[in-house]
């Protein structure tokens, strides 16, 4: 893992009181404050719209993705979006929501844009509607961790598989539906990590980057747990999506090509390679 710096070693320190619940209950953070339009940054395509959207997120701690800590959301993720929404003089709000009702929330229209997502996740829901996707916006690995002594083990020796409460691991559908292996859900990563590095589970399914940072950051268990690529796993990009509004999503997509060295300099401050590998398998880390 590259060293972090900045925003992401403030991020280390203790996880902040987090409010949990509905689109009223939960913190909101308005960010990208920008300008209004005749101050906004010189060739915006959106300087004449400065008006709040709300991005609805997952309501769970999952640096370096994303999370709610001292009082910001910070992350790769929301990090890209405020700088995305300052130079277009935009503002974004962060609606959490728990992963299980965020989607829902999206597909009838209470919130403006969804936080991450892509159109393979739980895909049987957004028939007939037309849902809009911005380019890939970071790269991630889901996949099967287990404690190092058990590297290499054959997938038939994984009876018991933690994972978060509403995530689906595709990748181990078919002997989950057969009886095989036994799903266990966890609140939130950390819980499930704990579970998996007590031996209560056989092996927990997750991001690997966002496992590695939180083994290595708020557990001081660096290396406790390995991805063992020999098992399912899946490799793909997280997107920003919209029911409501295409345009902001192109003006997205126009800014990170132009702003390759800002999104690289970003993903770099949290430890992850600006040359991400493209994905194999969209399915996986569902909501």
């Amino acid at each position: 893992m590259r060293p972090v710096t900045s925003r992401a070693l403030a991020a280390r320190g203790g996880k902040a009181a987090r409010q949990r619940g509905g689109l009223g209950q939960a913190p909101v953070q308005v960010l990208g404050l920008g300008l209004l339009a005749l101050l906004a940054w010189p060739g915006s395509t959106l300087a004449a719209q400065p008006e709040t959207y709300s991005i609805g997120v997952e309501d769970i701690d999952y640096l370096p993705v994303s999370a709610y800590r001292d009082g910001a959301w910070v992350g790769v993720l929301p990090e890209l979006l405020d700088a995305f929404a300052a130079d277009e003089g935009l503002r974004f709000e962060y609606r959490p929501l728990p992963v299980s009702r965020l989607l829902r929330s999206f597909l009838n229209g209470e919130i403006d844009f969804k936080l991450p997502d892509h159109p393979d996740w739980q895909n049987d829901k957004r028939k007939d509607l037309e849902i809009h996707y911005s380019h890939p916006l970071l790269a991630f690995t889901d996949g099967t961790l287990v404690r190092p002594e058990r590297m290499g083990e054959d997938q038939a020796a994984i009876r018991t598989l933690a994972t978060v409460i509403g995530f689906t691991p595709w990748a181990w559908q078919e002997p989950i539906n057969q009886g095989r292996v036994r799903l266990r859900e966890s609140l939130d990563l950390t819980s499930l990590l704990r579970q998996t590095l007590a031996g209560r589970v056989d092996a927990a399914y997750a991001s690997i980057e966002v496992a590695t940072w939180q083994l290595e950051h708020d557990l001081d268990q660096a290396g406790a747990l390995v991805f063992d690529p020999g098992l399912p796993h899946a490799r793909d990009h997280y997107h920003l999506s919209t029911l409501k509004h295409p345009t902001v999503l192109r003006a997205l997509d126009r800014w990170l090509e132009r702003s390759s060295d800002k999104v690289a300099a970003i993903k770099a401050d949290w430890g992850i390679e600006a040359d991400d590998p493209n994905g194999t398998d969209p399915r996986d880390n569902a909501d």
